[in-house]
């Protein structure tokens, strides 16, 4: 049966631009290929939503993905299932220096908001983790008619535009912030543990055609992605030298300042992960992105964390 599916089969993961996922760790060995014996395609996305389209159209068998995506494309039928963490409190907002940051306003999300009454928030595209929380906080703080959305295919765009002048704040990741304060005079208006705490940033999905006939696979995959998570909190600096390396065009020091804004990874499955979740899937039915209930064991495996990672988890520690 092993050999039947190593003469045949090729792993096609998606994943996204964002530097501090494991995956640019992954890319920059053969360890995967070499463990796996079958090839590997790597298949880069803007966002999550259009990763779960290339899911629903069966061009992936893995994926890194937004929670958020993710269930709204299970609601819709798509069979993928998450397999594991990998970062948590990855949403933040940028923007110019005239805003005042949630510090100022002592923690009061509310008042940071209204300073953006009758102007553009830039954000990635609907359905993302990022677009939600956003949507979150405006609907809750009545401000939906009050604030526009620009929405965006890549979060690079939302940084060039506000150096434009076209929007005024970005809620995206860390890397969106980054990037934005390196081309304009923009900060960190609000740091990602005060939008939506412990919010499951990203998680590896699987389909369930590969959990269910292949789960050496999902097995090999994790051990490495373990690997990566713990080299993200424990030696930094080489991380940040790998994933330079797959990126090529940024280096060392701007890949370390992405990955110390929120330095929370791990691939366990903590209760704080599991509620966050579950309190954005409700956000997702309220709000009208997806139609119908979800319960945990539709969006979670938990039979590889219980092999692969059963001690506790990491997000907020360096062990």
């Amino acid at each position: 049966m092993r050999e039947e599916i190593i003469r045949k089969q090729k792993l096609k993961i998606g994943h996204l631009s964002t530097a501090y996922h494991s995956n640019f760790i992954i890319m920059g060995s053969d360890d995967l290929e070499q463990d796996l014996q079958i090839p590997i395609s790597w298949h880069l996305f803007g966002t999550g939503p259009e990763m779960m389209d290339a899911f629903r159209k069966g061009e992936l068998d893995a994926g890194y993905i937004g929670l958020t995506p993710a269930a709204i494309g299970i609601a819709h039928g798509i069979p993928i299932q998450c397999v594991a963490g990998g970062h948590v409190e990855g949403t933040v907002m940028t923007g110019l220096k005239k805003y005042q940051g949630i510090q100022d306003f002592s923690g009061d999300l509310y008042s940071v908001f209204n300073q953006f009454i009758g102007k553009t928030i830039g954000v990635t595209s609907k359905g993302s983790i990022h677009e939600v929380i956003l949507n979150y906080y405006l609907d809750r703080f009545e401000l939906k008619d009050k604030i526009k959305i620009q929405y965006y295919s890549q979060a690079e765009y939302i940084a060039l535009d506000l150096k434009k002048g076209i929007i005024e704040g970005g809620v995206g990741t860390p890397s969106l912030a980054i990037f934005a304060s390196t081309i304009l005079d923009s900060h960190l208006i609000i740091p990602p543990k005060y939008l939506w705490k412990y919010n499951p940033s990203y998680g590896v999905f699987f389909h369930e055609e590969i959990i269910q006939n292949y789960p050496f696979l999902v097995n090999a995959f994790l051990k490495l992605h373990k690997q990566a998570c713990y080299m993200l909190r424990n030696d930094r600096e080489r991380a940040a030298e790998l994933i330079s390396n797959s990126f090529k065009i940024l280096d060392k020091a701007y890949i370390m300042r992405i990955l110390n804004v929120s330095p929370k990874y791990c691939i366990a499955f903590p209760e704080e992960f599991i509620d966050s979740t579950m309190k954005l899937v409700k956000v997702l039915k309220i709000l009208g992105y997806m139609n119908k209930e979800l319960k945990l064991e539709d969006i979670f495996n938990f039979s590889f964390m219980e092999e692969v990672h059963p001690e506790e988890a990491h997000y907020d520690q360096m062990t």
